[in-house]
């Protein structure tokens, strides 16, 4: 059913409300940082670190209730490269542990401004490798770890998955990105239509985005050229995952992330998107009852089953 009159005036209300990240960055994280929903009684979940030569990376693991050992979600979540953290995602890992029956390992990465492009890529690089690498541990083998992530987790992911294959120290077989960021304009320049159409009234705005992405970049606007900033910039996409790209109707990333499907495909990569109808940016955050969230979760399984074996 599409968005009616009185869902629009509201989105628009709740829209124009938001603060400057630019400027209460701060207050921003402090907002949406502060949501530590209870943990579901069904689930095993506990906290581990990653330790590195100079800090230590929390991650946290939501194991579905059935006996395993399970196949491997490695979850990157959104936020704009600012504002999330694995409690504020609590919730969506717990049901998507829940819903997909895989452990989810939840990567808790460094934060812009403080730490600008590529502190949380290497952090979600280091995970992963510790993951790859360490996988007999879990029961299972490599070919049973899939990468996922959501908005700038999603573009975390394609990073990620392009830099394992430059550095050749593991390649990932699987990755789902949902509703990615892929590219490094979102003015009104941008070549994508989704960003002018869907920029302005639908929670995420297109100046919202902008100004993430300059928190992200720091003192090295020249980032903005890097393919690992804005995958779509990479210059070959050949030996990439199989790949599940879900985008939302009503986000200003729609166009951006389809795109980066299609040039997968171009490249010779294995590749499915999907486009859910009235959704909009962030939907995943919803309770499974919602049909875009049912929907998706779905399309999730589906990939999943037809291709994981191991």
């Amino acid at each position: 059913m599409p968005i009616h009159n009185t869902m629009r005036a509201a989105l628009r209300a709740l829209t124009r409300h938001d603060v400057d990240v630019t400027t209460q960055y701060e207050r921003k994280r402090k907002m949406v940082n502060a949501i530590h929903p209870p943990l579901a009684s069904p689930f095993r979940i506990w906290d581990h670190t990653i330790t590195l030569e100079d800090h230590t990376i929390p991650v946290r693991l939501f194991a579905p209730p059935e006996p395993g050992p399970h196949p491997v979600l490695l979850f990157f979540h959104g936020g704009g490269w600012v504002t999330g953290n694995i409690d504020s995602y609590t919730s969506v890992c717990s049901r998507m542990a829940r819903l997909t029956g895989h452990l989810v390992i939840s990567v808790d990465y460094r934060l812009a401004p403080e730490h600008p492009f590529p502190a949380g890529l290497e952090d979600c690089y280091a995970a992963a490798r510790e993951v790859f690498c360490n996988c007999e541990s879990l029961g299972i083998c490599h070919r049973q770890i899939t990468l996922i992530g959501d908005s700038a987790g999603g573009n975390l992911t394609a990073a990620v998955s392009l830099m394992a294959r430059d550095r050749g120290e593991f390649l990932p077989a699987r990755q789902i990105l949902l509703y990615p960021a892929t590219w490094n304009d979102h003015s009104p320049d941008s070549p994508f239509p989704s960003v002018r159409e869907n920029g302005e009234d639908y929670l995420l705005t297109s100046r919202q985005v902008c100004n993430y992405m300059t928190l992200y970049l720091g003192d090295h606007p020249e980032n903005r050229e890097n393919p690992y900033f804005a995958p779509l910039l990479a210059p070959r996409l050949d030996h990439q995952p199989d790949t599940l790209i879900i985008t939302a109707e009503y986000c200003p990333l729609r166009d951006e992330g389809e795109a980066y499907g299609h040039k997968l495909i171009e490249a010779g990569n294995t590749v499915a998107i999907y486009r859910i109808p009235n959704a909009l940016h962030g939907y995943m955050s919803l309770p499974a009852s919602f049909i875009p969230v049912r929907r998706s979760y779905e399309i999730i399984n589906h990939f999943l089953r037809k291709v994981e074996q191991p």
